[in-house]
C-alpha cells in the first residue's frame, strides 16, 4: 500500500538528515496518514479513506461529497 493521502495527494518526500558536522545522508519525510471512515449521504454508504491531516481539515471545511469530487478530478481516487 502506498503512503499517498487520496484528498489532496501528499506523499513521501526525500530530504537530508544533517549532522552537527554538516554531514548529509539521505531520509524520507513520511506524510501524516490515517484509515478513517466517512459516511456518504447520497449514497447511503460508508467508505474508508487514507488521508493526512491537511486532508482532514479539507473534508471537514468543504464537505465530504465536494472533497471527493475534486479528488476525482485530480486523479487521487478512482
Amino acid at each position: 500500500m502506498s503512503r499517498v493521502c487520496q484528498v489532496t495527494g501528499k506523499k513521501v518526500m526525500s530530504g537530508n538528515n544533517v549532522s552537527h558536522s554538516k554531514r548529509r545522508t539521505k531520509r524520507k519525510f513520511y506524510p501524516n496518514l490515517m484509515k478513517k471512515k466517512f459516511y456518504l449521504p447520497e449514497e447511503d454508504r460508508y467508505i474508508t479513506l487514507k488521508v493526512s491531516a491537511a486532508g482532514l481539515r479539507t473534508i471537514t471545511k468543504n464537505g465530504i461529497t465536494a472533497t471527493l469530487k475534486k479528488a476525482r478530478e485530480k486523479g487521487y481516487i478512482q
